[in-house]
Order: structure tokens, then C-alpha cells, then sequence
């Protein structure tokens, strides 16, 4: 189990980065704003890799 509470906030915030992301990519889509959209998609890449990396566990967790 992922013992460390630093990490554990990390990885929320990294999930709302991702919804911030899909929000802006949205909005990019709707009203043709190409450099909104795929800024938004990348902030989607980074806040879903970042959760990723957060919650996959470490030697240190232990079983």
C-alpha cells in the first residue's frame, strides 16, 4: 500500500491537472482555438502520467 501521504496528494492534484486539461481541450474544440486545444491535451498526457507515477509503488512502501 502507498504509504506516503505526499505522494498520495501529488497524484489528486495531478487528476484535476488532467481535468483541467480535458476542460481547456474542450474548450479549444469548440470555439477553434488550436493552441488552447493541444495545450490542453498536453496537460492531459502530464496530469494522467503524473498519476501514474504517483500511485505505482516504491521499494521503500514495503507489502
Amino acid at each position: 500500500m502507498i504509504s506516503s501521504e505526499a505522494r498520495i496528494v501529488a497524484a489528486a492534484i495531478a487528476v484535476f491537472t488532467a481535468l483541467a486539461g480535458i476542460f481547456a481541450a474542450l474548450h479549444g474544440l469548440v470555439f477553434d482555438k488550436a493552441s488552447v486545444l493541444n495545450y490542453g491535451v498536453l496537460t492531459i498526457l502530464v496530469g494522467v502520467a503524473s498519476f501514474a507515477v504517483m500511485l505505482m509503488p516504491m521499494p521503500e512502501d514495503g507489502p
